[in-house]
């Protein structure tokens, strides 16, 4: 495995809680009841995987591999500010749903800022998929693109954490309001 495959399979993990974003938009907007730890989950995913490991691994190693190259420096920029976009959104998400518990109607802009995490999402994921390719066929060689792998890899904290991420990916999958 590479180090963009490994980024790749990262954005199969964020596709999955997109999936669980948009579902709990929806649900938010139609009048339905999210229990406030589920969103709460949510908030701490977004935190913990994609700020604090995938979005790290990217702007860490990935993109100053790539533009050590003199190549893909516009597209790299774009992805920073747009990862520092998904952080104003996020954070949104988690002070408007502490109003909320505190009592404060603050439903819609939970669901807005959700359904816009969930747009950003999309398009930056896509965009992203694109730059791997571009990257992995014009640019990295096998040697770095293993060397980066490995390093991802050598963070033991980081895979576990991972590995719990993904469970509770899988644990909001199996709630009620996500499956119906």
């Amino acid at each position: 495995m590479s180090a963009t495959d490994l980024l790749r399979k990262d954005h199969q993990q964020i596709k999955r809680l997109e999936k669980i974003v948009s579902k709990c938009y929806h649900d938010l907007y139609a009048g339905k009841n999210i229990p406030f730890s589920d969103i709460e989950l949510i908030t701490l995913i977004i935190s913990e995987f994609l700020d604090s490991i995938h979005y790290s691994r990217e702007e860490n190693s990935y993109f100053p591999c790539v533009a050590s190259y003199e190549t893909l420096k516009k597209e790299i920029r774009t992805f920073l500010i747009e990862h520092e976009f998904g952080r104003r959104i996020a954070s949104n998400i988690a002070k408007h749903l502490q109003r909320w518990k505190k009592g404060e109607d603050a439903r819609e802009p939970v669901a807005r800022f959700l359904r816009t995490y969930s747009i950003y999402l999309q398009d930056h994921m896509a965009k992203e998929n694109e730059f791997f390719d571009k990257a992995q066929k014009t640019v990295l060689s096998k040697e770095e693109e293993q060397e980066m792998f490995e390093q991802f890899q050598s963070v033991m904290v980081i895979t576990k954490k991972i590995e719990e991420m993904i469970k509770q990916i899988d644990f909001l999958e199996n709630q009620s309001w996500f499956k119906n």
